[in-house]
């Protein structure tokens, strides 16, 4: 396969690996509505930091990411500022990258390869990424990706016609590109087999169908026979074994996963009560319902007691992603102007096109990231969808300030993505919310010798994923007073720290921490985090103890 070679390739590789893991901290005034955002969050800071800080809780549970970078037109003047550990590339760096720069590409690529290669692992195994770009960089980016990403794992281009340009002295450029790969190819369920079995189901429904006004008992014996011999086929195309007039279904959860649903009143239309109500609240508003029922898409239970249902469609699943797309591109700029006048972001995505493109490659309650988060598009995208088909996606925005010296009060974060997901959830009336969160200090020994030190979630969170590899499912059993962190496989891990100072020059794992952990802990091999430790050699090998010493052995990962 061919590579790229570009300047400072070398180095800047494997840097994602020495980017220290930060804590996110929520910034509760910035709050949105946050008990409605099932899990939706802004993050202000550096992308490459805020993906490393993702890792731990996120790491391969993202099934879609959308990123816009900077084309690299020449006219955005942006620095790249990672913090490389080479004083000719960081002096290299230093300089406004303009459209005379002769490295601009290199230094592009510099500043893409370790944010592509922590994307790469936040991604879900069956998950996808798509790239926005223009012919500035389309072509270098695509052997870059090639390599980081696999080139098997090339899924396609789509084409977005835009815009217009009328320039009379070459060829008028009117498009760009969104480039897709999948995380996994062999992993992720084939679309193309998966939707030709589909179509293939649908079209031998709709041919028995077809002929009910000849024999119509005869023809529904043989409909009902052909759906038990082909159950293991429709298992497949994603559990889709109901069936009805209009062709194949399945029955879409009603119940929002957590407070914050929309609450409101059915009547059974045989009883004539109002139906049970989800405990959390149905997952799509009111007016979604009765449009469905409208159209014969509710599901029904005999009587009251049973929750109703919205009847999901198969041509949802085998409708297709174009590689072509056309729209006018002044309708996203039009949209924020009608929001806030004019001015407020240039060249915004489309949120119609983000929307097509999360609806074709996600499902109810999948994470959707967008680590360049500009004016917030995506998010949008995720709210009008979820609003529309009843879904739970969540949306996960990052965004950098963009200060400098000559505007140290700037931040794109604040004033654009969140103002703007502000605004549509208000003007849109979206029943939905957020919570704002800022790249914190770093969890690094050196910070930590500094005084700077994480809360004990935090700190537990990040030694479990650097013991591990996993993020912490349940995080909810964290316990500060008998210092568990978790469990994976045959080990239990145990945290002994204060975000204290003072209070962690006293802390250590003595002999009775030990005898605790022991007894609560039986069958495990335990691993405990301590700044010191007063036991013997002999009877930690015995009582299946390891110690790892805070901060200085930190980082060094444990073999499970």
């Amino acid at each position: 396969m061919p590579t790229l070679q570009f300047k400072g390739k070398n180095i800047i590789w494997n840097h994602h690996l020495s980017v220290p893991y930060h804590t996110l901290d929520e910034v509760n005034d910035l709050h949105f509505q946050s008990e409605k955002g099932n899990g939706n969050l802004i993050i202000e800071g550096d992308n490459l930091i805020a993906l490393k800080a993702l890792l731990p809780e996120y790491a391969g549970k993202v099934k879609c990411i959308y990123i816009d970078p900077p084309y690299n037109t020449g006219k955005e003047e942006w620095v790249y500022n990672d913090k490389v550990n080479s004083p000719l590339l960081t002096e290299w760096f230093k300089s406004i990258i303009g459209k005379e720069d002769m490295t601009k590409h290199d230094k592009w690529l510099c500043m893409m390869v370790p944010r592509l290669k922590l994307l790469k692992e936040l991604l879900s195994k069956d998950g996808v990424i798509f790239i926005s770009l223009d012919n500035n960089e389309a072509f270098n980016f695509k052997i870059v990706m090639d390599e980081i990403f696999q080139e098997d794992n090339f899924l396609g281009v789509i084409v977005l016609q835009t815009a217009t340009d009328n320039n009379p002295t070459q060829i008028s450029t009117e498009h760009e590109y969104m480039f897709c790969y999948s995380r996994d190819k062999d992993y992720q369920l084939n679309w193309e087999a998966k939707s030709k079995e589909a179509d293939s189901i649908q079209t031998k429904y709709f041919e028995l169908k077809s002929e009910l006004n000849e024999n119509l008992e005869e023809i529904q014996s043989r409909l009902r026979s052909w759906i038990r011999d082909n159950e293991d086929s429709l298992e497949r195309t994603t559990h889709y074994n109901y069936v009805d007039e209009k062709g194949i279904f399945y029955p879409g959860n009603s119940s929002n996963t957590r407070d914050g649903g929309y609450r409101y009143d059915i009547i059974h239309p045989i009883t004539r009560n109002v139906c049970s109500k989800p405990t959390f609240g149905y997952r799509w508003p009111e007016t979604t319902f009765w449009k469905a029922e409208s159209m014969g898409d509710v599901l029904w239970g005999n009587d009251e007691n049973t929750i109703p249902k919205i009847k999901k469609r198969l041509e949802t699943v085998t409708s297709s992603l174009k590689s072509i797309i056309y729209e006018d591109g002044r309708s996203a700029s039009k949209e924020l102007e009608l929001l806030f006048g004019k001015d407020f972001f240039k060249n915004p995505k489309s949120p119609k096109i983000l929307k097509k493109v999360f609806e074709f490659v996600t499902q109810e309650d999948d994470i959707i990231l967008d680590s360049f988060g500009g004016s917030g598009t995506t998010g949008q995208a995720v709210m009008q969808l979820n609003e529309e088909d009843g879904g739970n996606r969540r949306f996960i925005l990052i965004q950098m300030r963009e200060n400098s010296e000559e505007e140290p009060d700037k931040n794109i974060c604040l004033e654009k993505t969140r103002k703007r997901i502000e605004k549509v959830i208000t003007e849109y009336n979206l029943n939905n919310g957020f919570k704002y969160l800022k790249v914190g200090i770093a969890i690094d020994p050196e910070k930590m010798l500094e005084g700077h030190l994480p809360t004990y979630d935090q700190f537990a969170k990040y030694i479990y994923y650097l013991s591990t590899g996993e993020h912490l499912a349940d995080i909810q059993n964290i316990n500060e007073k008998i210092y568990f962190v978790g469990t994976h496989g045959a080990k239990a891990f145990y945290l002994i720290y204060e975000q204290d100072v003072e209070t962690l020059t006293r802390l250590a794992l003595n002999l009775s921490i030990a005898e605790y952990i022991i007894k609560n802990s039986p069958n495990k091999r335990r691993v405990i985090y301590a700044p010191a430790c007063f036991l013997d050699s002999d009877y930690m090998e015995e009582k299946q103890i390891e110690f790892v010493s805070i901060p200085y052995n930190l980082f060094e990962r444990q073999t499970n």
